[in-house]
């Protein structure tokens, strides 16, 4: 299995790491020493692989966009009417040039995307969708699902969960991790 691969170059501590950083990307490097249980040095040199293996892909800040400005965020399910590669690349490389299409996702079942949508208003939102029809993407059909609130967002990974192992090193059940 690829996850069990991966997982092999990684331990326990290096899970602390990376899940206190996802929580906290900002934390001192004494923090988050102390987080892990490792003095400052050899906690740094860890981040420093973890970064240079690729494990940390990057930094942000985390906008509150509610305090910016109103939007309205839709999720929009895309069924192209054609289904050949050119078909799905066409529309692919579209919408990496949208910048308010937050992310796009190919999907199995009955439709071929989801669109995470931000727009400032739902006509603005109806705009965007006029145009990429407009631009003959080959989209059939779309339906559009408007977020009335968020219930939960988590920007994070569930890192224990994902790799069998809580951040004590035991599995699902309390169970110690092999």
């Amino acid at each position: 299995m690829p996850n069990d691969t991966r997982k092999a170059r990684l331990d326990a501590i290096d899970l602390r790491i990376l899940s206190a950083l996802q929580r906290d990307g900002r934390m001192t490097k004494l923090k988050l020493a102390d987080a892990v249980g490792l003095s400052p040095s050899p906690c740094h040199e860890r981040v420093r692989k973890l970064e240079e293996a690729g494990y940390i892909a990057g930094y942000r800040a985390l906008i509150d966009i509610d305090r910016l400005v109103a939007t309205s965020l839709v999720f929009v399910e895309v069924s192209l009417g054609r289904h050949e590669a050119k078909d799905f690349e066409v529309f692919e490389k579209s919408v990496q040039d949208i910048p308010e299409i937050l992310s796009c996702y190919a999907i199995g079942g009955g439709v071929d995307y989801i669109l995470k949508v931000a727009a400032p208003d739902i006509a603005a939102y109806q705009r965007l969708i006029d145009d990429l029809l407009a631009a003959d993407l080959g989209i059939e059909r779309y339906f559009t699902y408007v977020v009335t609130k968020p219930v939960k967002v988590q920007e994070g990974w569930p890192l224990e969960r994902l790799l069998g192992a809580d951040e004590r090193g035991t599995g699902p059940g309390g169970r110690a991790a092999s």
